[in-house]
């Protein structure tokens, strides 16, 4: 089988690393262009010494030019890139014909108001947002097969997202209920100079931060909007806390009147029974960063506290693999007709 050529744009960061990492070894992937401002010229293995001797590692980064990239005969591009930067290469690429995989926010948010609510400009190519998919390869596998242009969702979103869609679809919760609160290793904040980001500012410590008003907050009710069928509005508290990478979300709603708590994990298992990438771990489990750390996987566990009436969602999953690099994979695998899984199987 001819492999696929595929560039990374930003390779130099966090989630451009992971999905080198992962585009490396991917069995039906060619890379052939990987871009960074700072890194021009240094090959993969000098910048990343843990790939050195892997095939492929010996590609030199290159300037962010959409024709430079077009030029290496790639025929997709993930951009893990900085919000407000990704949807102008994003354009570009795409009129060069190539199919898009945006790991920034610029694409995920449908409404351009929206966007420049939670990120304080306005949107850059609002007339690209109608085509954009949000990709949620368990939630709109058949959207991602056909689109040009997918806008990968973010790390807490997505776990969040996950355990509550397929309640709010059947009506198990009462949206207005809902607080989700998140804890995030320090690898979510990117790759970069931050005083408030060095060792010993985060080391032996954990805080809250970006409340009440988290820019995820826009695509996370969104899309839980688009399930329940009416307008949702969250509370959602993400913290900071002293791992490299990780997210485990703990999500409380109220369940609907007359709902036995038992419809929770049929409709769970309804949802994501066929689905590699979601661990269903049953009632009382809670789920462990440990457990999906470096994977694709998202774990699920869930419980009912009949004192409050509340359902308790646990949620765990790498924030750089099914919360960024690993889940734009995913949705590229099946942009490309390939085994939804290609890549992705390291545990």
């Amino acid at each position: 089988m001819e492999r696929v050529k595929a560039a990374i744009v930003g390779a130099s960061g966090y989630t451009g690393q992971e999905l080198v990492r992962r585009l490396l070894l991917h069995p039906h992937v060619e890379l052939t262009a990987a871009t960074s401002r700072q890194e021009e010229g240094r090959t993969l293995a000098e910048v990343y010494p843990r790939f050195a001797g892997i095939p492929g590692a010996e590609l030199a980064f290159i300037q962010p030019d959409p024709q430079a990239i077009a030029a290496t005969g790639a025929t997709f591009a993930f951009l893990a890139l900085p919000h407000g930067v990704a949807a102008e290469i994003g354009r570009a690429l795409l009129d060069l014909g190539l199919r898009v995989i945006d790991l920034s926010a610029d694409f995920r948010i449908h409404d351009a108001g929206v966007y420049e609510e939670f990120y304080d400009h306005a949107h850059p190519a609002p007339d690209l947002l109608a085509e954009a998919v949000y990709g949620l390869p368990e939630v709109r596998a058949d959207d991602i097969k056909a689109a040009r242009l997918i806008a990968s969702p973010g790390c807490y979103p997505t776990s969040i997202l996950l355990p509550l869609l397929p309640l709010l679809r059947e009506k198990l919760i009462v949206p207005a209920t809902i607080v989700a609160n998140s804890m995030s290793g320090v690898s979510g904040a990117g790759r970069k100079a931050d005083l408030s980001l060095l060792f010993c500012e985060c080391n032996e410590s954990a805080r809250a931060y970006g409340v009440p008003k988290h820019r995820h907050l826009s695509e996370i009710e969104q899309e839980l909007t688009i399930a329940a069928g009416e307008k949702v509005v969250i509370s959602f508290i993400p913290h900071l806390i002293p791992v490299n990478a990780g997210i485990v979300t703990t999500t409380t709603a109220t369940l609907a009147d007359g709902v036995d708590p038992e419809a929770i994990g049929a409709a769970l298992e309804r949802a994501y029974a066929g689905e590699f990438f979601v661990r269903l771990l049953g009632k009382g489990r809670p789920a462990d960063t440990k457990r999906v750390s470096g994977t694709n996987f998202i774990d699920i566990g869930w419980t009912h506290d009949p004192r409050t009436g509340r359902v308790i969602l646990m949620s765990a999953e790498d924030n750089l693999g099914k919360g960024a690099g690993g889940q734009a994979i995913q949705s590229f695998n099946l942009m490309a007709g390939l085994d939804p899984t290609a890549g992705l199987q390291s545990v």
